[in-house]
């Protein structure tokens, strides 16, 4: 499977090749302004293909954890389900993590927004 990783191997490596191929520009020793080329298009092939869609994934985590309300289901970056109980102005989180047992957590221990939290598995014994 192709990744984005194999993706920029390639292009670097060709780019590279590119770049070794190109010859200085007459006898005065000067350099071909093509010389540059390559490395600002691996630049922005990296804007790309990493920092763009880093700074997208930044800002919709910014905007889920301040939209966080009481009642929703959410899962910490520890991986506890909980539903959100109370929320207070500095930054801590209560969570009810089972019937009458609750937890405190900072704003940025949450990890994402669940539907609902699963229920355990297993029957009556």
């Amino acid at each position: 499977m192709i990744n984005n990783k194999h993706i920029i191997a390639t292009l670097v490596v060709a780019f590279f090749s590119i770049a070794g191929c190109v010859s200085p520009g007459g006898e005065g020793g000067g350099s071909s302004p093509l010389a540059f080329l390559p490395f600002i298009l691996i630049f922005v092939v990296f804007y790309f293909l990493i920092l763009r869609p880093q700074q997208k994934q930044g800002k919709d985590r910014k905007k889920m954890l301040s939209e966080i309300k009481r009642g929703d289901d959410i899962i910490t970056s520890g991986g506890i389900y909980g539903k959100i109980i109370n929320v207070s102005e500095d930054d801590i989180i209560t969570l009810e993590v089972a019937k009458g047992l609750s937890i405190r957590i900072n704003r940025s221990g949450i990890a994402g927004l669940q539907p609902s939290a699963p229920e355990p598995k297993g029957g009556k014994n």
